[in-house]
C-alpha cells in the first residue's frame, strides 16, 4: 500500500511564494552590487538609514529595529566609524547606553547611496501602477505580522 504525500510544486501559493523569494533575492544581490562603488554594504546603508531618520538612537534600538543582534550590530558600528560615517557617544543619563549618530561623511554617503537604492527601487517597481505597489506592500506586511514572534 503506497500513499503519495502532495507535493507542493503545482500550489499557486508555494510557486508564487518562491517568486516573492526569488525577487527579494535577486534585488538584495542588485543592491549590493549597485552599493559596491561606494564601498557599502547593504547591512551599512540599513545602519545610515536608521540613523538619519533616528539620530542619538542606541545600539540596543538600533539592533532590534534591524533584526539583528547585538553581537551583528557591534561588527558593523566598528568600520562606518572607523571610516567617520557615524560617532557613539555615552548617554548623559546612563554611561553604559551608547547613543548613535550620523557625521557630515555619514549623512553625504548616505545621500549618494539613496540615489542608487531609488533608482533600483524604480527599475524594479516603475511597471507597477500605485494601487499595485501598495497592494504588494500591503501584503508583505501581513505576511510580517504573521511571521513576528510572539
Amino acid at each position: 500500500m503506497s500513499s503519495k504525500q502532495e507535493l507542493p510544486w503545482d500550489n499557486p501559493r508555494f510557486h508564487n511564494w518562491v517568486a516573492v523569494a526569488r525577487a527579494c533575492h535577486s534585488m538584495e544581490r542588485a543592491l549590493a552590487s549597485a552599493l559596491a562603488p561606494l564601498e557599502l554594504k547593504p547591512a551599512q546603508l540599513d545602519v545610515l538609514m536608521n540613523l538619519y531618520r533616528h539620530p542619538g538612537m542606541s545600539q540596543h534600538d538600533l539592533a532590534r529595529k534591524l533584526l539583528v543582534g547585538r553581537s551583528n550590530i557591534t561588527m558593523l558600528l566598528p568600520q562606518l566609524e572607523s571610516r567617520d560615517l557615524l560617532r557613539r557617544e555615552g548617554d548623559c543619563k546612563d554611561k553604559r547606553i551608547l547613543r548613535l549618530s550620523l557625521t557630515a561623511a555619514g549623512e553625504a554617503l548616505l545621500m549618494e547611496a539613496l540615489k542608487v537604492h531609488m533608482s533600483l527601487i524604480e527599475k524594479v517597481m516603475g511597471h507597477s501602477t500605485p494601487a499595485e505597489c501598495n497592494m504588494i506592500g500591503d501584503h508583505m506586511r501581513r505576511v510580517t505580522d504573521v511571521l513576528k514572534p510572539e
